[in-house]
C-alpha cells in the first residue's frame, strides 16, 4: 500500500466527517473532492487545489445562469462544456476542469439551482479540498534517504568506470562493455527527478543542495563520456598511459569518500609536470597517442574542478564541509 493511498483515505474520511458534522447534504461529496485533491508534493498540491476550487466556482457561476434560463436538460450540459471549459482554461484553472465538472453535474442531478445550493457546494469544496490540503501539508515522506541511496549508487558506478579506465590504459586490449555508463546516466536522471520532488515539498526556505549535487554529477558524466572517447584512442601501451592509469586508480577510491581529498588533483599536477620533462615523440603514431593522453588529463582536470566547485549533500549535520570527487 502506497503512502499516497493512506493520505487519500485520511483526507476523505476527514472531509466526510466534517461535512456530516456541519449538517451539509451529501457529505460523501466532500470525501470525493478530498480524493481529487490529494497530490504528490506540497507545492503541486497548493497549485492544483487552488485551480480546482476556482475552476469549480467559475463552473458553478456559468451553470447557475444556464440552468436558470435554459433549464435542466441534457443538452444544456453540452452548452455548459462549450462555454465554461474555454473560460476556465483561459483563466489558468485547467487542472480544475474535472473537479468543477463533478460539482456541476452533481447540481444538475439534483434538478435545482439557487443561492443556498451554490453555498452548499462551495462549503463542500472548502471542506473536501481543504482536508486534502491539510493532509498534503501536514506530512510528506522524507526524500533524503532515497537520494542518499541514489548518490551511493552513482558513486559506486563512477568508481567502477574509473577502474575500467585504469585497466584499459594499462592494457589497451582490455574489453569493457560500458554498461556502467548507461546505469550511471539512469541513476543521475533519477536523482534529478527525486531532487525536484523534494523541492516541490519544501514550501518555505527550499534547500537546493541535492539539485546542485545531481546536476554536478550530470555534468561530470558528460566529462566521463568524453574521457571514454579519449581512452579508446590510446591503443598502445605507453609509460604515459601507465602514469595516467594511476590517477584513475586513485580517483576510483576518492569518488567513494564523502569529502574532497584532493589526492587525485595533486597526482595529476605531478603527472603533468613529469610529462613536460619527457622528450618529444619521435613518430606520428606516438604523437597521436600522447596527444590523446594529454587531452585526457585536461578532461580529468575539468572533472575535478567541477567536484571542487559544487558541494555534495551529506547525511551528517555539517554539510557545508562535504563533497565528492
Amino acid at each position: 500500500m502506497g503512502f499516497r493511498v493512506i493520505k487519500t483515505a485520511i483526507a476523505a474520511l476527514m472531509a466526510v466527517l466534517i461535512a456530516d458534522w456541519c449538517g451539509l447534504p451529501g457529505p460523501t461529496s466532500a470525501g470525493l473532492l478530498a480524493i481529487l485533491g490529494v497530490d504528490v508534493t506540497r507545492k503541486k498540491s497548493i497549485r492544483t487545489i487552488s485551480a480546482r476550487f476556482f475552476a469549480s466556482v467559475v463552473g458553478l457561476l456559468f451553470a447557475s445562469v444556464l440552468f436558470h434560463f435554459l433549464g435542466f436538460h441534457y443538452w444544456v450540459l453540452a452548452v455548459y462544456i462549450l462555454i465554461a471549459f474555454p473560460v476556465i482554461v483561459r483563466a489558468g484553472f485547467k487542472e480544475g476542469i474535472v473537479t468543477g465538472s463533478v460539482v456541476v453535474f452533481r447540481v444538475f442531478s439534483g434538478g435545482e439551482m439557487d443561492v443556498h445550493i451554490i453555498l452548499v457546494q462551495v462549503a463542500l469544496l472548502l471542506i473536501g479540498l481543504g482536508s486534502a490540503m491539510i493532509v498534503n501539508l501536514a506530512y510528506m515522506p522524507a526524500a533524503d534517504p532515497q537520494m542518499l541511496r541514489i548518490r551511493k549508487r552513482i558513486d559506486e558506478l563512477f568508481s567502477v568506470i574509473f577502474k575500467e579506465f585504469a585497466a584499459t590504459l594499462r592494457n589497451p586490449n582490455e574489453v569493457w562493455a560500458g554498461k556502467e555508463l548507461i546505469e550511471a546516466d539512469k541513476a543521475v536522471l533519477g536523482g534529478i527527478e527525486a531532487a525536484k520532488r523534494s523541492l516541490e515539498n519544501q514550501v518555505i526556505h527550499p534547500n537546493e543542495e541535492w539539485s546542485v549535487y545531481f546536476y554536478m554529477r550530470k555534468t561530470q558524466l558528460d566529462s566521463i563520456q568524453h574521457m571514454m572517447h579519449l581512452v579508446s584512442q590510446i591503443y598502445q601501451k605507453m609509460p604515459h598511459a601507465e602514469m595516467v592509469s594511476e590517477l584513475f586508480d586513485q580517483l576510483s577510491q576518492d569518488v567513494l569518500t564523502e569529502s574532497y581529498t584532493g589526492r587525485t588533483e595533486k597526482l595529476l599536477a605531478d603527472v603533468q609536470e613529469e610529462f613536460r620533462r619527457m622528450e618529444l615523440p619521435d613518430t606520428r603514431e606516438e604523437f597521436e597517442i600522447r596527444s590523446a593522453i594529454l587531452q585526457l588529463c585536461r578532461e580529468l582536470a575539468l572533472y575535478l574542478k567541477i567536484a571542487k566547485k559544487d558541494k555534495a549533500p551529506s547525511p551528517i549535520s555539517d554539510r557545508s564541509q562535504s563533497t565528492n570527487e
